[in-house]
């Protein structure tokens, strides 16, 4: 008879649970599926007597400690399924508890980002994000920016770690939450302020207790080739870096209202005003805003996103999912 297997389900970042001890004959994994829906699979070989009495001695005799392997197996079948019962009710609870902790996080959010201040909170989350570097295995969204408000490319975010902390005090007398996540969560819930798309994003990521490396975010003066070569190694697309450059039209860069996110960011890329000769014209939008109009790859994209906003804000929430994602070491419970 051959041994009975179990397939393997990876549970969630938040929910991981040690798996246990090999047992003679079969494997189990961390997580089950329950039994109805059992991922069991029995291969067994048939057991074939010849016509003659059956000796249980000699070539015949692995029948007997077969059915004897088999009752062992399906004997331990209850434990499985006691497993996965437990396991499942340990992860819908550690689920609960996240989601209890994401309210708490909003709402004292809602106390303290207001829409003259989304700009600056979401720029936190670039800030911390936007040191990973995928080859390395570095950086990312690990609350690291905290220890990094010296540099001069964070110059001013130290306001904006500022209003977070107060709300961070609040959450912490409730439910300890990393830095990280209230960061990310601080950014998703500043870009919904201003009319732009519901992000979700997960919790349970662990913070950073020292600064990442220097040298690491994209610099204002890339051309569109550096930029995707930046990108690039964050392990984002071209896509991802144009849609992700729409979080330009927040604040004071000059395109379109300041308080409100939508698509204005391509429509006035498309226009190129820092061409004219009008001297205000010339201050909208960073040299590495004016690279991508000129790339043909992201000329394709800005044009994409100038006409259908809704593709913006779908492929925009895709990709801030994936920037908070990036790096980030999640707690184990």
């Amino acid at each position: 008879m051959g041994s009975l297997t179990v397939s393997y389900t990876k549970p969630p970042p938040f929910c991981s649970i040690p798996s246990p001890s090999p047992v003679p004959e079969f494997k189990f994994p961390a997580i089950l599926r329950g039994p109805s829906h059992s991922t069991v699979k029995f291969r067994a070989k048939a057991c074939v007597f010849p016509a003659t009495d059956v000796d249980n001695s000699g070539d015949n005799g692995y029948c007997g400690s077969n059915r004897r392997r088999m009752l062992i197996s399906i004997s331990a079948l209850p434990f499985l399924f006691r497993l996965n019962q437990s396991v499942d009710e340990y992860c819908a609870k550690a689920a609960e508890s996240d989601a209890s902790t994401y309210v708490v996080i909003k709402d004292e959010l809602g106390k303290v980002v207001t829409k003259a201040k989304a700009a600056g909170v979401l720029r936190l989350v670039f800030h911390d994000a936007g040191t990973y570097e995928k080859d390395e295995n570095s950086g990312g969204m690990n609350g690291s920016i905290v220890y990094e408000l010296e540099r001069p490319e964070n110059a001013g975010l130290k306001k904006s770690v500022k209003i977070l902390a107060k709300a961070k005090s609040e959450v912490d007398a409730v439910q300890s939450v990393s830095w990280a996540d209230m960061i990310a969560v601080a950014g998703a819930e500043a870009v919904s302020l201003c009319g732009g798309p519901t992000i979700p994003v997960t919790l349970g990521r662990l913070d950073s207790l020292e600064p990442d490396a220097e040298g690491k975010l994209p610099q204002e003066s890339l051309d569109a080739p550096g930029l995707k070569q930046c990108f690039q190694r964050k392990g984002l697309s071209t896509q991802e870096l144009v849609a992700l450059s729409g979080a330009h039209t927040l604040g004071g860069k000059g395109f379109g209202n300041p308080l409100v996110f939508d698509n204005s960011y391509y429509k006035i890329l498309l226009e190129k005003p820092w061409k004219s000769s009008s001297g205000m014209s010339s201050m909208i939008g960073l040299p590495s805003d004016h690279a991508l109009v000129e790339d043909d790859e992201c000329l394709r994209w800005i044009k994409i996103y100038a006409e259908d906003q809704n593709k913006f804000f779908n492929d925009f929430k895709t990709a801030y999912v994936k920037l908070v994602n990036s790096g980030a070491k999640w707690r184990s419970l």
